[in-house]
């Protein structure tokens, strides 16, 4: 039976754990620590660092060192180590490749599956940036599970006779997660999820920032800002105080020498009390409530029905979270699972159910649901930008949902199916996951066609989008999957697609279609010469790669489409 692990890869941590016996168990790392820093560096001679080593270079190195990676998932912003760029994908994959190494050496044996959790409120993009650095890291990627799942699965494992509501309240590093699950005869079944995905521990670090990097100004007239390394020992004070105001009820900054001014040494030297911390982070904790206002009204669970609040992230260690839970829910919140693995063992319980190592009589059955809401761009009397909503939030998944939309121009024979996930009410403003062109509607006036469209999602994340034209049951469609690699397409240069050994079977219809694009008549499907000038690089692409079958898809597809001209 070849071994799946479980991965919380998180903002400021990662851990790992696998099924033994049945139960979940943390796998310590090449330092024999549970805990890996989620920071990834390069040293002095090029090599990479990745967990302690890292951490402890960002002290004296931090232009060659990444932390919160995390944060930056699914964007396409750099990470500048020294003179080098890298993407987030690539700085997680070497994070990734780190725990594959450990964990192997902890079992003995060469791990290549894994579960990888990630915060419930990503979108696709994220999900599938998540999904591509696993592969680039040597991992199969079995299954994304969303973070505060899988700490229920966590607690469940243990409970399966309870029949309860149960709130996960999941504050980590770098994101928010609350989930509102119902357990009952084994069963865990996810009602809703919300979050904030720039809303964690890092923030509660700046606000600490701020409020020293201010004292310090008005003591000196120095900003620490003007020095990289004056604010990395910033961070590193910040973060210890944190941690220390959870136990104490005030924290003495002391940094002897932090910067010079006139060549003389400046300290940083301050007194923080609770009280002040709560005061400047109490924006921050109000920040949570609207999740959790979302997460009760999608699901039409009272506060007074929940039976439980469980705890999970690093930073619900802070008294202030429970008092403010307190104040906000009236209920005091659990402690039963620890706030640091409880993600990393539901992951590895999710993987176990895959394997096959937790046995079925004694597994959870698990649903979930899609915590945004996905539809297409469609045309009405106010605008051609609206979202077309077919699967609303907060839907138990697998689901499949279906609308019928109509034409929206007289003589319309094409109509683009393009695919969005989000709240926002205008389409463009939400992500774009994909599209697809349905070909051949009967021109009729506007209205008189009308086109179905499906939508299909299941628990691994894939969205499956089909759409047909009623009257003559035509269909086209789009598969969106996050669990495969949805890297952003080679560019290929087609200027030199006549060299092709095969070019000159396709001369005439490249002629054509190039002829028909340089002439000024519109057709009536504004994206038609759009459509048109695609499928001729994907020919001319083929091409020039000497990929005859796609050469010849490319040209069925200018075929189909100059039928309609």
């Amino acid at each position: 039976m070849e071994t799946i692990i479980g991965i919380d890869l998180g903002t400021s941590t990662t851990e790992a754990a696998v099924i033994k016996d049945g139960k979940p168990v943390m796998i310590v790392n090449l330092e024999n620590k549970v805990i890996t820093p989620s920071a990834v560096g390069v040293d002095k001679s090029g090599n990479w660092v990745v967990g302690e080593k890292a951490r402890a270079q960002y002290l004296v190195a931090p232009e060659n060192t990444a932390i919160e990676i995390k944060r930056k998932i699914g964007s396409s912003e750099k990470i500048s180590l020294g003179k080098q760029s890298y993407t987030p994908v690539a700085l997680s994959a070497k994070l990734l490749e780190y725990v594959k190494t450990y964990v192997s050496e902890f079992l003995r044996e060469e791990i290549d599956r894994a579960v990888i959790s990630v915060p419930a409120y990503f979108d696709d993009i994220q999900r599938q940036a998540t999904v591509k650095a696993g592969m680039d890291a040597g991992l199969q990627v079995e299954r994304i599970i969303n973070e505060p799942t899988a700490a229920a699965l966590s607690y469940g494992l243990e409970h399966m006779e309870e029949e309860s509501h149960i709130l996960v309240y999941d504050l980590g590093g770098g994101t928010f997660d609350v989930t509102l699950l119902e357990m009952f005869d084994g069963v865990l079944e996810v009602k809703a999820s919300n979050g904030d995905n720039q809303l964690g521990g890092k923030d509660f670090d700046e606000k600490l920032m701020e409020w020293l990097r201010e004292r310090f100004r008005e003591k000196h007239g120095v900003d620490l800002m003007m020095d990289t390394f004056a604010m990395v020992k910033l961070k590193e004070e910040a973060e210890q105080c944190k941690k220390a105001l959870s136990t104490q009820d005030s924290y003495h900054v002391l940094v002897p020498m932090i910067l010079e001014k006139d060549g003389k040494p400046l300290a940083l030297d301050e007194v923080i009390t609770v009280g002040q911390f709560e005061d400047m982070t109490r924006e921050l904790m109000e920040r949570t409530h609207h999740p959790i206002e979302v997460v009760l009204a999608d699901s039409g669970v009272l506060a007074s029905e929940i039976d439980r609040v469980i705890l999970v992230g690093g930073s619900t260690r802070m008294p202030l979270v429970t008092k403010d839970i307190k104040s906000f829910l009236n209920m005091e919140p659990s402690r039963s699972v620890n706030p640091d693995y409880a993600v990393a063992e539901g992951a590895a319980i999710q993987a176990g159910i895959i394997q096959g190592s937790i046995r079925q009589e004694d597994s959870i059955l698990m649903t979930d649901v899609n915590p945004y809401t996905l539809g297409v761009r469609v045309m009405d009397w106010m605008s051609s930008d609206r979202m077309g909503v077919v699967i609303p939030r907060n839907v138990t998944i697998p689901t499949t949902r279906n609308q019928v939309y109509s034409t929206s121009a007289d003589y319309q024979d094409t109509a683009r199916i393009e695919v969005y996930q989000g709240e926002s009410d205008i389409a463009s403003h939400n992500h774009f996951l994909g599209e697809f062109v349905v070909q051949g509607i009967p021109r009729k006036a506007a209205g008189n066609e009308k086109i179905g469209v499906e939508f299909t999602y299941n628990l691994n994340g894939m969205l499956e989008v089909s759409a047909s034209i009623l009257s003559t049951g035509k269909q086209a469609g789009i598969q969106i999957n996050m669990m495969e690699n949805n890297s952003e397409e080679e560019i290929i240069d087609v200027s030199n697609w006549k060299d092709s050994p095969y070019a000159k079977q396709f001369r005439t219809i490249v002629r054509r279609v190039e002829k028909l694009l340089q002439t000024p008549e519109t057709h009536t499907d504004p994206f038609w010469a759009e459509d048109l000038e695609d499928s001729l690089y994907e020919l001319k692409a083929a091409l020039v790669r000497k990929d005859l079958e796609s050469a010849k898809e490319a040209e069925e597809e200018l075929i189909d489409m100059l039928s309609y001209e």
